[in-house]
C-alpha cells in the first residue's frame, strides 16, 4: 500500500523551485569541492603536527633502542627513557580515563572539534580526498567522471588513485605495526618479503582497514561506527560553541546582483550559493539547523567567508557561536559543567604526574613453594619461597634481599646483579629460629628489597609462613 504524503508537505513546496538534495540526502559519493580560509589553515597545521608525531616517532632511537616501543614479546613498554611494565597498566587506565574527560571539556566548550581537526577517521579521510583531487582532478572533473563511461583515460585515472591510497594505508600500517615491533627491521623484512605470518597478518589488516575506512566508508563510519556522533549531543548546553547559520541575517535566500540593495529586496544575506554544501566532507546542508553529521570542522564557514568578501557584506554568516548568541544574548564560558570538567581534568592530570614521578623502579613479587614446610639440618622449620625481581630501570642495578621483623633467618644469595630491564627468579628459604608456643600454623613475613646505589630506594612484599602446630 502506497504511503500517502501529509498535505502540510505537499503545501509547503513551492513548485516555482526545484527540490534540491544534499550530497548526504542524495546517498551517493560526497565530492568535496576546493577552498581556503583560516579554519582550513588550522587544520593543515594541526595535521602536519599529528603526521610527525605519528609517522616520525616510531623512527627515533634512544639509547641503542627504538624511543617508543610496546615490546610484548618482552612485555615492555618503551618510552624514550622510561619503560613501563605490566605492572604498570594502571597508569594506562588513568590515561584513557583522562582523554575521556579532556574530551568531556572539549565538547562541552567547543562541540565536535575534535571530529573536525583531530579525529584520525577525518584526518585520513581528508587526506584520501586530496588523492582524488590530485589523480581525478576537482570537484566537477570527479562529478564528470563518475557519469562518463569506462575508458582508458577513467581506468587510468581510477588505478591511480586506488594506487595512491594503497600507499597510503600501507605506510600507515607499516608505521602502526612498527610500534609493537621494531620498525626498521620491520620495514626490511617487508621490502625483501620476508615478513612472519603475525607481522604479515597486521600489515594485511591495518592496511585493509585504513583503506576502507578511510576510501570508502568516510562520513559513514562517523555516522553509524563512532559511539561519540551518538553521545555528544547530550553534552551541549546553550553555550556550546558549534558551527552555525545565521538564519536572522540569512534569510531569506536568493541570488542578486553585487550592486542592489538585497534588503529593499526583502533578501538576506545569504546567496544560496550552496558552497558550504560543496565543500562539506559529509555533504549536509548546515542551514538546516544542527546535525549529527556535522563535525564542526569550519570548511563551510571558511568558504561562505570568502563569499562575504565578495559581497562586501560583513563575514559570519556562519560561525562558530553558541545558541544563546545566536539568540541575542551573551556566550557563558564559565558554567557550572564546564568548570566541573575543567576542575576533575585538572585533579586527575596532577594525580597522575605524581603517580608517574613515584613510579616504583623496582618490582618484587613473592610466591611460596606448594611444600608447607620441611626441617632442616638444625632442626629448624624452613618455608621455601621464589622471588621475582624486576629492575625497571635503564642501568645496572645491584640489590640486597632481607626479612622485616620477626624470628626468621634468612638462607641464599642476598645480593643480586640486575641489568637494565631484567628480570630474575631468587630461590630463597627462610627458617624459624626462635618457638613461640601457642601460635597457629601460620605468621606473617615481610620481605625487602632495597636498591644498595639509592638507600631510599625499597620494596617490601608480604608472605606467610607455615610451622606445626606448638613451633
Amino acid at each position: 500500500m502506497t504511503e500517502r504524503i501529509p498535505a502540510r508537505i505537499i503545501d509547503s513546496v513551492d513548485p516555482s523551485k526545484p527540490i534540491r538534495l544534499t550530497p548526504a540526502q542524495a546517498g551517493g559519493p560526497i565530492h568535496t569541492r576546493s577552498f581556503s580560509g583560516l579554519y582550513r589553515n588550522l587544520r593543515l597545521f594541526g595535521t602536519g603536527l599529528l603526521f610527525l608525531l605519528y609517522f616520525g616517532t616510531v623512527w627515533l632511537n634512544w639509547e641503542g633502542r627504538q624511543a617508543v616501543l610496546w615490546d610484548i614479546g618482552k612485555q615492555q613498554f618503551h618510552i624514550f627513557g622510561a619503560t613501563f611494565w605490566p605492572q604498570d597498566f594502571i597508569l594506562l587506565s588513568a590515561l584513557l580515563i583522562i582523554a575521556a574527560f579532556g574530551l568531556f571539556f572539549i565538547t562541552v566548550l567547543a562541540g565536535r572539534v575534535w571530529c573536525g581537526y583531530a579525529c584520525p577517521q577525518s584526518i585520513w579521510t581528508w587526506l584520501f580526498m586530496w588523492s582524488e583531487k590530485v589523480t581525478e582532478g576537482d570537484r566537477s572533473q570527479r562529478i564528470k567522471l563518475d557519469a562518463a563511461p569506462w575508458s582508458a583515460a577513467k581506468v587510468l585515472r581510477r588505478s591511480a588513485k586506488h594506487a595512491l591510497w594503497l600507499a597510503i594505508s600501507l605506510a600507515t600500517a607499516l608505521t602502526f605495526v612498527g610500534y609493537f615491533t621494531p620498525i626498521r627491521e620491520l620495514a626490511l623484512d617487508l621490502f625483501t618479503l620476508q615478513t612472519g605470518l603475525t607481522a604479515g597478518f597486521w600489515l594485511f589488516f591495518f592496511t585493509a582497514a585504513t583503506y576502507i575506512n578511510a576510501g570508502w566508508l568516510r562520513e559513514k563510519v562517523c555516522l553509524h561506527m563512532c559511539p561519540y556522533s551518538r553521545f555528544q549531543s547530550v553534552m551541549f548546553d546553550a553555550d556550546t560553541l558549534m558551527v552555525s547559520y545565521d538564519a536572522s541575517r540569512g534569510e531569506n535566500r536568493g541570488a542578486r546582483r553585487k550592486d542592489i540593495d538585497h534588503r529593499a529586496q526583502g533578501l538576506g544575506d545569504c546567496i544560496d550559493c550552496t558552497l558550504c554544501v560543496q565543500v562539506c566532507p559529509t555533504g549536509i546542508d548546515i542551514r538546516d539547523g544542527l546535525q549529527l553529521d556535522c563535525i564542526s570542522c569550519g570548511a563551510c564557514i571558511d568558504v561562505c567567508n570568502e563569499v562575504m568578501d565578495k559581497m562586501n557584506y560583513p563575514r559570519g554568516l556562519l560561525r562558530y557561536t553558541s545558541e544563546n548568541a545566536l539568540q541575542g544574548g551573551r556566550t557563558r564560558l564559565l558554567r557550572p559543567r564546564l568548570v566541573g570538567y575543567a576542575t576533575a581534568l585538572l585533579v586527575m592530570i596532577g594525580a597522575f604526574g605524581w603517580a608517574l614521578a613515584e613510579r616504583p623502579l623496582l618490582s618484587l613479587d613473592v610466591t611460596k613453594d606448594r611444600t608447607l614446610y620441611r626441617e632442616n639440618s638444625q632442626g629448624q622449620i624452613e618455608n621455601m619461597y621464589s622471588l621475582k625481581v624486576i629492575n625497571k630501570t635503564q642501568q645496572h642495578r645491584q640489590y640486597a634481599v632481607s626479612l622485616g621483623e620477626g624470628p626468621f633467618q634468612l638462607h641464599g644469595v642476598r645480593e643480586i646483579s640486575l641489568a637494565p630491564g631484567e628480570i630474575v627468579n631468587l630461590p630463597l628459604s627462610v627458617a624459624l629460629v626462635e618457638s613461640e608456643p601457642g601460635r597457629g600454623l601460620s605468621r606473617s613475613l615481610d620481605f625487602e628489597l632495597r636498591d644498595l646505589s639509592d638507600p631510599a630506594s625499597v620494596v617490601r612484599a608480604d608472605s606467610t609462613f607455615v610451622a606445626p602446630a606448638g613451633r
